[in-house]
């Protein structure tokens, strides 16, 4: 050992200490990352030449300018990690000591070189002046450092790994790396030592911290559990999951079923088999919207210890913060030890795709393909689970989303990952869409099979779509009648209520949903109203609330209505006895009908103050198109809210049918409306049909300029981007207010309670659309008590929120006003 080696520091001295040496930094990192590998099923050999090459990430530490950074504080000119790849791209000896094809090589050094979030994008040209930079000294101890850490895995080799593979590989590699860099460059697991030991003495001294650390951080990994997971009779689409034959390999499946028949519990049942037979080591659950993540992780706590040895388990989205249930998991509140969350997870929402058990908006896994930084190391950790994804419908339905779950279930499958697509209204040329881009992922050549079977389990590759028995749903048959409009939506209403009955009415729109409580109260009807549009504290409240009134064990929903946008299609548990609903495309419609007569076994039939369950639509007489505005002679905002063309064909076909006959007669509904079988628009329409064909197109060749380019490997592929730069989901674009009451002269978040303060301004926020807020007077974010009450709150976050005060009466400024009970308004 050449002692000189270990006075390149790699990290500066904490609170007076020693510095830390690179090549010992380089050591933590490789001993973490041999223990993250220990569940890979890869050759020993190659594990061994991994682990080797991590080591080797941070070799551009050792030059003069990153040391002169470390101890006087001048400017890097050079990247440390760009050095790093202009070290070791074509290193001659690196690469037959490994015995690796060059072109693989070339691959794989930079997704170790770019651990950082993004590759270099250097020029190879400058390579040479890059390593002269460096200074003479790092130039002679290069070689030496090169060799000396190989000599620590004499093992390691990457013979038989060729370019394609290796390519392939970068991207998980890349993930691997910054995951072993961010645990191993934790101080507290690893502080700073002296340089008094050897490399070998020191890399045992890594491991033993690596064999305590990377369990304390929650990424240890765990192993399948066998053994029941519910205690219920199982419904036809349980028993086909418990049973259908798994086939090789990564795999794939589509569970396809009605709004309440216990897809979830089937997609549970059928992971922990998969998990069982190898095709995971864990799970990622993705949900549309933080509040079904929020619903799902409260169910998935229950579930999860029982299939897996007590897993991690955490939740991932914007607002995972103020989720009671996860709080109290990470403080060890929970009332079961199968499940744990760590601190080191439950820090970062990037971190949580690194859990056992990951449970998050659908976001946080599409983040993985775009063109964001760390996308390589959210693939990584989503690489060893199985991926879930919920509501599958509503993201295909997208084009730009649609788009993107395709890519992801390509990469997810390259990396030897699985999934379960959980769906009740998918036409089939978009689950054949998204089935191709599994197959071609994975390397498989499934025959895109068009079965309309429905329900339907279906697993490419095992035997065809497994059709399952359509059990007669236990309200029956949902009768369809068209109302002509609000004031006949709101009289039906309010001779309900006054019969008993409770009631819904999901309009399209917020200034909708806010007229309809007006048209409402003039009734005396004192109608609930839930819509997207309040405060984060008001609407956890409203919807606490309608949940004890109108969910499973609801108490006092006898005559009440509630008023509610799109919120209430997936994200809530309700049961309701008589629905009004603005015109909307079938698989809207199909989702809200989901929430009509719900719980039979709580409510049967002969305890609901009406006869049959039955479904109002407010809409115009599809067979009286007069012109391109046949909606909005009926409805106002709902009428811009979906494609004018869906909207004609539900009419038609719906108001023709009078009923929806679920879950029998669901797959023609939706391939009606949906599929590529959509009978022809009448000709006032044709220009509403092109644009709809045309923003389609749009918004899929957006989503591929958005994604990474898998196929040229990571230092190609990938990109370093700001998550915002590059949106998961396309819309009008808004504005975040943050709302503020007056007290004794001093501004305080509209949210009272427990909480701190930070909690109490994020649950103040509500977000609306930015076009209209531009328009008005806002409160000046320079006034003196805004800037006093913003002063500490990081740059990014006063340049992304508006302190909005509101006085006693609700009023923000002219034309804008709050209150608890209808939310953000225009005056």
């Amino acid at each position: 050992m050449v002692s000189h080696l270990l006075d390149w520091p790699g990290k500066s001295g904490r609170d007076g200490g020693p510095e830390h040496p690179a090549i010992y930094h380089m050591l933590d990192v490789a001993a973490v990352a041999e223990r993250l590998l220990r569940g890979s099923t890869r050759p020993e050999a190659h594990k061994a030449a991994f682990t080797l090459l991590i080591a080797l990430h941070d070799l551009g530490k050792i030059g003069a300018q990153f040391r002169e950074m470390i101890r006087c504080g001048t400017r890097q000119m050079i990247r440390h990690w760009e050095l790093t790849e202009a070290w070791l791209l074509d290193d001659p000896w690196l690469m037959d000591r490994l015995q690796a094809d060059p072109w693989a090589m070339r691959a794989l050094i930079p997704a170790i070189a770019g651990h950082h979030g993004r590759p270099s994008k250097q020029d190879e040209r400058f390579f040479p002046r890059m390593r002269s930079g460096a200074g003479a000294e790092a130039e002679a101890d290069i070689p030496a450092t090169i060799e000396a850490l190989a000599s620590l895995w004499p093992e390691a080799s990457l013979a038989g790994l060729d370019e394609i593979e290796a390519t392939r590989l970068s991207w998980w590699l890349a993930g691997l790396t910054t995951a072993a860099d961010w645990i191993g460059s934790n101080a507290d697991w690893f502080p700073a030592r002296s340089p008094d030991l050897s490399l070998a003495e020191y890399l045992a001294l890594a491991r033993g911290a690596a064999a305590r650390h990377v369990p304390e951080a929650g990424v240890a990994g765990t192993a399948a559990r066998a053994g029941e997971l519910f205690d219920f009779t199982f419904r036809p689409m349980q028993q086909a999951a418990a049973s259908a034959p798994l086939p090789g390999g990564p795999m794939l499946a589509f569970i396809e079923d009605e709004t309440g028949a216990g897809k979830t519990e089937a997609a549970l049942i059928l992971a922990q088999r998969m998990l069982l037979a190898g095709k995971g080591r864990g799970l990622f659950f993705a949900l549309p919207t933080m509040a079904t993540a929020d619903a799902m992780f409260i169910r998935a706590a229950a579930v999860v210890g029982r299939m897996l040895d007590r897993p991690t388990l955490t939740l991932a989205h914007g607002r995972a913060g103020l989720s009671v249930p996860f709080l109290d998991l990470q403080h060890r509140r929970s009332r079961s030890d199968d499940v744990t969350c760590t601190e080191w997870l439950a820090d970062d929402r990037r971190r949580a795709l690194l859990a056992d058990v990951g449970i998050g908006t659908v976001d946080q896994a599409l983040l993985a393909v775009m063109r964001a930084r760390f996308s390589a190391l959210r693939l990584w950790g989503l690489s060893s689970k199985i991926l879930i994804v919920d509501e599958a419908h509503e993201i295909s339905g997208d084009g730009y989303m649609a788009i993107l779950l395709e890519r992801l279930l390509q990469a997810h499958a390259a990396q030897g990952g699985s999934a379960v697509l959980l769906t009740a209204t998918l036409p089939l040329d978009a689950r054949a869409r998204l089935m191709r881009a599994f197959a071609e992922g994975a390397g498989m050549n499934w025959a895109m099979d068009r079965d309309p079977a429905y329900p339907a389990l279906t697993i490419p590759g095992a035997d065809k779509p497994q059709p399952v028995a359509a059990t007669p749903s236990p309200k029956g048959v949902v009768t369809v009648e068209r109302l002509p409009d609000g004031e006949a939506a709101a009289d039906l209403l309010a001779r309900s209520a006054q019969a008993g009955a409770a009631c819904v009415w999901v309009r399209n729109a917020v200034d909708d949903a806010i007229a309809a409580v007006d048209l409402l109260r003039a009734r005396g009807i004192d109608a609930s109203l839930l819509h997207a549009r309040f405060a984060l504290c008001d609407r956890k409240r409203i919807e606490a609330a309608e949940l004890a009134r109108f969910g499973r064990n609801g108490n006092g929903r006898a005559g009440r209505v509630l008023v509610a946008t799109q919120v209430v299609e997936s994200s809530l548990d309700l049961d309701f006895d008589v629905m009004v609903s603005d015109l909307a495309p079938m698989a809207a419609l199909i989702q809200r009908a989901g929430r009509l007569w719900r719980h039979m076994d709580e409510r049967p039939q002969d305890q609901r103050p009406v006869p049959r369950p039955m479904l109002h639509v407010v809409s115009p007489d599809p067979a009286e198109v007069p012109d391109a505005r046949w909606l909005h002679q009926v409805l106002d905002g709902g009428a811009w809210v979906y494609p004018l063309a869906e909207q004609w064909r539900t009419a038609d076909l719906l108001f023709r049918r009078g009923e929806i006959n679920a879950p029998h007669e669901l797959r023609d509904l939706i391939e009606a409306v949906h599929g590529d079988g959509a009978v022809p628009v009448p000709p006032v329409l044709d220009a509403a049909e092109q644009e709809r064909i045309g923003e389609g197109y749009a918004r899929r060749s957006l989503g591929d300029q958005n994604v990474v380019d898998f196929g040229a490997g990571y230092r190609q592929g990938a990109a370093g981007a700001d998550d915002t730069r590059y949106p998961t989901r396309l819309g009008r674009e808004t504005r975040t207010l943050a709302l503020a009451r007056r007290v004794d002269g001093v501004l305080v978040p509209w949210a009272q309670g427990d909480g701190t303060l930070a909690d109490r301004w994020q649950l103040s926020e509500v977000s609306a659309d930015k076009a209209r807020l531009d328009r008005l007077p806002l409160p000046d974010q320079e006034a003196p008590q805004i800037a006093a009450t913003t002063r500490d709150w990081p740059d990014w976050r006063r340049a992304a929120v508006t302190v909005c005060p509101a006085d006693d009466a609700g009023e923000i400024c002219e034309g804008l006003r709050y209150s608890k009970s209808s939310g953000l308004r225009w005056v």
